[in-house]
């Protein structure tokens, strides 16, 4: 039998597979770190490497992979491309998670571990 928490029942394998995939795209520092200046607003690749201090080509095929899962876009301005997050849900939830370990990395009482067995 499944339980129905806040109004939603357990999501199927097919859903689960796809959130897990999208999650582990995530779980390197440098797409987060991507993401989270994407949720500020869109870039271009140049300045995208620049702002994380990463090296073009690097940073060109995270933005491929987070392309190809769909948690980014892209748009063609004359020889750039501009890459921006077009879903209001994936900007909330970056900003949230990285907003909430920020204030608790600030707080003297609760620090920001890293998990063990994590990547990133």
């Amino acid at each position: 039998m499944t339980e129905n928490v806040g109004g939603f029942g357990d999501p199927s394998a097919e859903v689960l597979a796809v959130a897990a995939a999208a999650f582990g795209l995530l779980a390197s520092s440098a797409r987060l770190h991507l993401m989270w200046a994407l949720s500020q607003g869109e870039s271009d690749v140049t300045h995208l490497a620049d702002r994380v201090g990463g090296a073009l080509p690097a940073v060109s095929q995270h933005l491929a992979k987070l392309k190809l899962a769909g948690l980014v876009r892209s748009r063609r301005e004359g020889r750039r491309q501009v890459y921006f997050i077009d879903d209001p849900d994936v900007v909330t939830l970056v900003r949230v998670m990285i907003g909430q370990l920020t204030v608790r990395s600030q707080q003297a009482s609760a620090p920001v571990r890293l998990l063990h067995g994590t990547g990133g």
